[in-house]
């Protein structure tokens, strides 16, 4: 593909993401959560690189790659978000979002372009690698792709096992109201933010083995930042001080972001 046809096909890639969340944007109007966002971002992020794959030059062994590993990653995070969040209300966030647009009007009217459109821009660019790594291919995988697959499978490791983790630990009466301190949480405060990190991470690393791959590298420090700094371990940081009294003793004792002993 030309590289006109290249950016068509990715902006395009951007419009029916934008799409796809307004129709989600009139669901939550409807049942009044726009928490439900938060269940889409996985699917937000492999929807590019599903529509590239169908469209680009021809399925090689890397964007083979890359098209099932984000797939893996998106379903498996949908799911387990759609089975915590559903039924539950919308969550916190959004609820004091709702309230300080003062009416469901004005929220409805606040949240599609402030929460729905802008986390599918977001998305869309997160997803570079996943579109940009699939032109140009021309054979196997090697051996940065291949490292980049091995980066990928432990930030999903431990984005599941955390979740499992902490799953287990609520679901035990006994922990009601006691902070997750076992498991990954012993070796890092965010292995789910962590896990993240390292999957897109992993994905860049397969993308830089392609010709347009490099144009992609900016997208896992975006990521980054944005799980560290903006909506991810800043943001949970603030909340669970608030709930839980020894939050600054785990905060003392365990990694905030890269897995490491906890301090004795």
């Amino acid at each position: 593909m030309t590289p006109v046809e290249i950016t068509a096909l990715l902006l395009s890639n951007l419009v029916i993401v934008l799409a796809l969340l307004t129709a989600l944007w009139f669901v939550s109007i409807r049942i009044k959560d726009a928490s439900i966002i938060d269940i889409a971002w996985g699917p937000a992020c492999a929807a590019p690189a599903l529509l590239t794959y169908f469209r680009a030059d021809g399925a090689d062994p890397r964007a083979s790659v890359l098209t099932l590993l984000v797939s893996v990653w998106a379903l498996r995070l949908a799911a387990y978000l759609a089975q915590r969040n559903l039924g539950h209300g919308e969550d916190i966030r959004y609820q004091r979002m709702r309230e300080a647009q003062g009416s469901d009007a004005a929220m409805a009217r606040w949240s599609l372009p402030r929460v729905f459109w802008l986390q599918g821009v977001i998305a869309w660019f997160i997803s570079l690698p996943v579109q940009l790594g699939q032109f140009g291919g021309n054979g196997a995988l090697g051996l940065v792709a291949w490292a980049g697959v091995a980066v990928f499978i432990i930030g999903l490791a431990f984005e599941a096992v955390g979740d499992w983790q902490l799953k287990q630990f609520k679901a035990d009466p006994a922990n009601k109201g006691k902070l997750m301190t076992k498991g990954l949480w012993a070796l890092t405060r965010h292995p789910n933010y962590f896990g993240d990190a390292a999957v897109w991470t992993g994905l860049t690393l397969i993308a830089l083995e392609g010709p347009l791959g490099f144009w992609a590298i900016a997208s896992p420090f975006v990521m980054a930042l944005f799980l560290v700094k903006i909506s991810g371990k800043a943001l949970t940081e603030r909340l669970m001080a608030k709930k839980y009294p020894e939050y600054a003793d785990y905060q003392a004792r365990v990694s905030g972001f890269f897995p490491m002993p906890p301090k004795s």
